[in-house]
């Protein structure tokens, strides 16, 4: 009878705290569901207050936004355009070599060397965004103007190419851990056939993990159109529709820094332009990673 019932309350405490758990988990979640409807919320309603004045129609075709100006026009071209563009640049410097860098950590690199340079390439994740920022003002629009007199103190140029280096990691540490969940089998079977090193790496490890790779890429590109820091910093605050990198421009981001620093009337039409911009990357943000998602069921691999 005794051993039936240390069964009995072990068994019972067994399960209470699974259940703990799983309310822990449920709790966990919900946070975080409540925390994005209500930041959609928080948008949304003034949002709406902002269009009840202003037309959608010139929102969305408009390509002048001065709404901090004398005479306001509100077309969202120009901020969207510079974010772009930014996240273009940054873009064709951290896919390349992000993805360089993974396949030779997951195909060339020895294990002494990837567990020392893994780390080492996260550290550029978690340097300051501020440093990033003046670094790109500072040393890389110098540098560049020696190639390009015409480059202007503030350009979208360097802000891009600083932008592209911190989001190597991103690119690099997820396609890397992608690549190296595709089975020795593959690449087993492709020296079978004669393939080289490099022909397995790039033609049969990297088509395997495409998905895990596109993911990568869409979570660098919607970071690279949040960041705030470096395109506040060194790319202007010139609101301008134009996709010229030598010039200052002004991003989605950026705006909201500006009209965030307090000098604009709370409840004023200029003020509610925060929270259309805000909405605005919001949806953009939403959008991609919707995409992300779609890619990754779409072309992942299952293997057994």
């Amino acid at each position: 009878m005794a051993v039936t019932d240390l069964q009995k309350q072990s068994s019972f405490l067994r399960n209470t705290r699974e259940k703990l758990i799983q309310i822990a988990l449920l709790l966990a979640a919900t946070v975080s569901i409540l925390t994005t409807i209500g930041i959609v919320f928080s948008l949304l309603f003034e949002t709406i207050a902002f269009f009840s004045e202003v037309s959608i129609i010139e929102f969305l075709t408009e390509t002048e936004w001065t709404p901090l100006f004398s005479i306001k026009k509100y077309g969202i071209w120009p901020l969207l355009s510079a974010t772009l563009l930014t996240s273009a640049i940054a873009l064709l410097v951290a896919v390349p070599l992000g993805l360089v860098a993974a396949i030779f950590l997951s195909e060339f690199a020895s294990d002494n060397v990837r567990r020392t340079t893994k780390p080492l390439l996260e550290i550029l994740a978690g340097i300051p965004t501020v440093v990033y920022g003046y670094f790109a003002l500072t040393t890389v629009t110098p540098f560049l103007k020696n190639f390009i007199p015409t480059l202007s103190i503030f350009n979208s140029l360097s802000a891009g190419i600083v932008m592209g280096v911190m989001l190597i990691p991103y690119v690099a540490s997820l396609s890397e851990d992608s690549l190296s969940a595709v089975p020795n089998s593959l690449r087993e079977a492709a020296y079978g056939l004669g393939s080289t090193r490099f022909e397995v790496a790039t033609r049969v490890v990297a088509p395997a993990a495409i998905s895990g790779i596109v993911a990568s890429i869409v979570l660098a590109f919607s970071r690279a159109v949040g960041e705030t820091m470096i395109v506040a910093i060194a790319a202007g605050q010139n609101p301008r529709f134009t996709f010229d990198p030598t010039v200052p421009v002004m991003t989605m981001t950026s705006y909201i820094v500006q009209v965030s620093l307090g000098d604009t009337p709370y409840g004023s039409l200029s003020y509610y332009t925060l929270y259309a911009v805000g909405f605005t990357l919001f949806l953009f943000t939403f959008i991609l990673n919707i995409f992300s998602y779609w890619m990754v069921r779409k072309f992942r691999e299952v293997y057994d």
